[in-house]
């Protein structure tokens, strides 16, 4: 008898921890407004829709969907309308390309696509057809091409495997779901480590040829962070009875185990995962990100809680008691790059909108988590 009122003790004392280390949905709605009112009072939306832009605009809309702030959506209707509804602006299909570029001829690259997620978005608060005309014109000659090495590096999982998911939830097309397989298959032929349930950042930094400070694979954190945001969204739009869906879902559930691994003491997770000396200290985009995908799988009852909630705890408490400044600013962002760099400085002052658009995914889905627990 006493063995087991011990243990029931030991029960109540962890419900009363796990109380008093998750925040209450006031404070997280106080949080999503102090870093986005920081933000977006500090940089107008009149800005291109390249990719580090249009990764803001993905947390803003959740951060909308959220708090009902009517600011946050005219500010991304506003940048939308800047940019015409369009990425990359060429209207000469003879001329438009791929791989890497910032002109308006790239309009097949993925940089200049993830912007598509937030116009679908505004699209579905309120349907107007101007919103996804463009998104539905550039995606649907994408798919008419022979090619399918559209994505080459872990970020583009991120810019359009959504936009893919999206556009297949809105028009019924059955082909958005076929080549987003077909893509998936390419970039993972190039990027996925089968032993560790991670991606390279791109094939130059697939191991050994290359290889971490202290000789390691070197798993970039923003890198993977974007695959594991990217494969949460795609679960989230993809019918349940896509014939590809236990694909992303296996590739989301090794991630989360992987990336469990590699957190560090503090919360949050160093910018190369397996080598946390190659670039030691907090980051706060990758992290924002992991915690965005594991909140969102505890929420959709695909990681278990008692497993994965703690890791994401830590994670939070790191992003709103570190990386968050007083002032509102989100720092210890990693600037823009492709790697984890060696003495590269990332301190309480680095800041970048890709970085903050993270951070209100990850606010996003512990509200939702709170909300859930009611």
């Amino acid at each position: 008898m006493k063995k087991y009122n011990w243990l029931i003790a030991l029960l109540l004392i962890s419900k009363i921890a796990t109380a008093q280390t998750l925040p209450s949905t006031q404070e997280v709605i106080a949080t999503i407004n102090k870093a986005n009112a920081y933000w977006q009072s500090n940089n107008k939306p009149e800005v291109r829709a390249f990719w580090d832009h249009a990764a803001y605009h993905t947390g803003n809309i959740e951060a909308y969907k959220i708090t009902k702030n009517e600011a946050y959506k005219t500010y991304s209707e506003t940048w939308a309308n800047h940019n015409k509804w369009m990425g990359a602006k060429s209207t000469d299909k003879s001329k438009w390309k791929y791989k890497y570029g910032e002109t308006d001829e790239f309009v097949l690259f993925g940089d200049w696509q993830i912007c598509f997620q937030t116009y679908i978005d505004l699209y579905n608060l309120n349907p107007e057809p101007h919103k996804v005309a463009r998104a539905k014109e550039v995606m649907e000659y994408e798919m008419s091409t022979a090619a399918s090495d559209y994505w080459w590096w872990a970020d583009g999982l991120y810019m359009v495997m959504p936009v893919m998911t999206k556009m297949y939830k809105l028009t019924g097309n059955q082909q958005y779901s076929d080549k987003l397989y077909e893509y998936f298959v390419y970039a993972n032929g190039i990027m996925y480590d089968k032993k560790e349930k991670l991606y390279y950042r791109d094939a130059k930094y697939v191991y050994p040829k290359h290889k971490s400070a202290n000789g390691k694979k070197d798993f970039w954190a923003r890198g993977d962070g974007w695959v594991f945001a990217g494969l949460a969204k795609v679960l989230e739009d993809l019918p349940k009875n896509d014939p590809h869906r236990h694909e992303y879902l296996t590739k989301y559930k090794n991630m989360a185990k992987a990336i469990l691994k590699s957190q560090q003491a503090e919360g949050y997770w160093t910018r190369s995962l397996l080598d946390p000396q190659h670039a030691p200290g907090p980051e706060t985009s990758g992290t924002a990100f992991f915690t965005y995908g594991l909140l969102w799988g505890i929420n959709n009852g695909l990681l278990k809680e008692n497993k994965y909630l703690p890791v994401a705890k830590k994670a939070y408490n790191y992003l709103t008691k570190t990386a968050l400044q007083e002032s509102g600013k989100v720092g210890y962002v990693q600037p823009i790059g492709e790697k984890a760099i060696p003495g590269q400085v990332v301190d309480a002052n680095s800041t970048a909108n890709f970085g903050v658009g993270a951070f209100l995914l990850a606010n996003c889905e512990m509200y939702r988590f709170l909300t859930n627990k009611k």
